[in-house]
């Protein structure tokens, strides 16, 4: 277990958006009013060319946050040295206030699979993600912040609720939460569960960070309410309010407009970190408008 840390200075309790190639010379050319930037980590990982030259430029303007998506701290193997030495080298590089990761899995032995797959909660599973949080802790000189996924299928085998089971991750390595409140509705429609229940137990103590994004309707083979985590659409308005449930018992938190695919206009993103900030403002005043 890390004890203290080697951020800088942690996020405002503001809204962010993620750092998208195709904003980079409107953000440096207006700007924006927005609380902070988040990256995903793989994407800097070259050491250099135009994605750093202007991730350099809006670092020394605003606070960042790394968020990754490859470290498979689920995975049944050890992790991987070397993705780890470089994601050290990103941190020293630019001093993030965060960084975070996924509770989920993407490699099997030396294959990496382009997704984020469940797991089965159960005491084995625990030690196993546990042993890797301290791990990534221990090399990186800092607490890390562990996101809750969204699943499309449950283990039958399942011992504990993610609410538990993430809540002992915490306790057992000292590490921080990233609670994404799409991923909490996309996991009540699809296994049936209580979104609000969920949020009124999650371990509000030591989030870090909150995610909001945008997600797909499908339906599944027999026709029941499916949806996709996609980040490819606006957050929908039940999340808005989970969202604003989430604030009534954790206070103002920093908040990322989560929007990977299909990236819109700067406008469109802009106003979707402007509501949350509304949001947050309103939990100070106790007035929240969602």
């Amino acid at each position: 277990m890390v004890q203290g840390s080697a951020i800088s200075d942690p996020l405002p309790p503001r809204a962010g958006v993620g750092l998208k190639p195709e904003h980079y010379r409107e953000f440096l050319d207006s700007a924006p009013d927005i609380g902070w930037f988040e990256i995903h980590a793989e994407n800097y990982m070259g050491d250099g060319g135009a994605p750093h030259h202007y991730l350099r430029a809006i670092r020394e303007r605003y606070p960042l946050s790394l968020h990754g998506v490859g470290l498979s701290i689920g995975g049944s193997g050890a992790l991987d040295a070397e993705h780890l030495a470089r994601l050290k080298a990103l941190i020293v590089r630019y001093e993030p206030s965060a960084f975070s990761e996924h509770l989920a899995w993407s490699s099997h032995d030396t294959v990496y699979l382009n997704d984020l797959l469940p797991l089965p909660y159960t005491q084995e599973t625990l030690a196993r993600v546990c042993n890797h949080v301290d791990a990534v802790q221990e090399t990186l000189g800092q607490p890390m912040l562990l996101e809750n996924p969204s699943t499309y299928v449950a283990f039958a085998e399942t011992a504990m609720s993610e609410v538990a089971f993430l809540r002992e991750v915490m306790r057992r390595t000292g590490c921080g939460l990233l609670l994404d409140v799409n991923n909490v509705f996309v996991q009540a429609v699809n296994h049936g569960f209580d979104a609000g229940a969920y949020i009124d137990a999650f371990s509000v103590e030591h989030v870090g960070e909150i995610h909001l994004g945008g997600h797909a309707a499908d339906s599944d083979d027999d026709g029941s309410a499916l949806l996709i985590d996609d980040h490819g659409h606006e957050v929908a308005d039940p999340v808005w309010a989970l969202y604003a449930r989430a604030l009534a018992r954790l206070g103002p938190r920093p908040t990322l407009i989560e929007w990977d695919n299909d990236v819109p206009g700067w406008e469109v993103l802009f106003a979707e970190a402007k509501r949350a900030d509304a949001v947050i403002a309103g939990r100070r005043t106790n007035r929240v408008a969602i």
